[in-house]
């Protein structure tokens, strides 16, 4: 008999012990009321900021100090605009560090979003971002990203020797190239047999984005001195051994 009413005590005491702690646990002291954010890499956030990553969580997850559920938590701040990825620690009684990586504009996207360091997509404000307008403009099909920002790290390169930058990138449905030129120059330039993603089309009589680059970049000097100043607006580079000039002045074409 004792053990058994040793055993009941025992029981009573464990449900009544649990439903206090239920009743701890549940105290509005728990509530989740005090966000910290903290930068990954540098001093300070540029962008995400304590009321944007707020209302990404309002409504989206449920949960105080012990019951919340911080993969839910770094789900749902994943979607968050300038939010690239974030570490969640809680902080005692009611709060959470969040360290932040930012996405870092890179370039913008088509109509809406932007490009980060990463060559990843996202979607933010670009009112946001300072410089915007300096930023260069990439613009493609869907999934064409690293594609995009492959090459225009390839125009940069073969570019930079002969003092021109680019401004637009663009890449058309047929995987063809419009390059837009800090100088207001376009180069126009045919299917890309080397791209990394796949090519309906198939690159049958296509020339590759490197010999063709290469191929302008060898032949700009003599064509500066035979154009006397004039300016030129396009180039057509979409030929095997030669390219289509048209002047800005005159539509007329060499």
């Amino acid at each position: 008999m004792n053990r058994v009413a040793g055993f009941l005590v025992t029981i009573g005491v464990l449900i009544i012990l649990g439903k206090v702690g239920h009743h701890v646990m549940h105290l509005p002291m728990f509530n989740i009321s005090r966000i910290v954010l903290e930068p990954k890499q540098g001093d300070v956030l540029s962008y995400a900021s304590p009321a944007s990553i707020q209302n990404s969580l309002d409504g989206r997850v449920q949960g105080n100090f012990f019951s919340l559920d911080l993969l839910e938590v770094q789900d749902v701040l994943s979607t968050s605009p300038w939010v690239r990825h974030v570490d969640i620690t809680r902080l005692w009684p009611n709060g959470l560090l969040l360290r932040i990586e930012e996405h870092e504009p890179f370039a913008l996207w088509n109509e809406e979003a932007l490009i980060n360091t990463w060559g990843e997509k996202y979607l933010a404000n670009r009112g946001e971002v300072d410089g915007a307008d300096k930023l260069p403009q990439f613009f493609g099909p869907d999934g064409s990203e690293d594609l995009v920002v492959q090459r225009y790290a390839e125009l940069m390169r073969w570019l930079s020797p002969i003092n021109l930058r680019v401004k637009e990138v663009g890449l058309n449905d047929r995987y063809s190239w419009r390059i837009l030129l800090d100088n207001n120059m376009i180069l126009i330039i045919g299917r890309d047999p080397g791209a990394e993603i796949a090519n309906p089309y198939d690159g049958v009589g296509a020339i590759s984005f490197a010999e063709t680059i290469e191929r302008f970049v060898r032949s700009w000097p003599a064509l500066l001195k035979r154009i006397d100043g004039r300016q030129i607006e396009q180039i057509d580079l979409r030929y095997t051994r030669g390219f289509a000039v048209t002047f800005a002045d005159d539509e007329s074409s060499e």
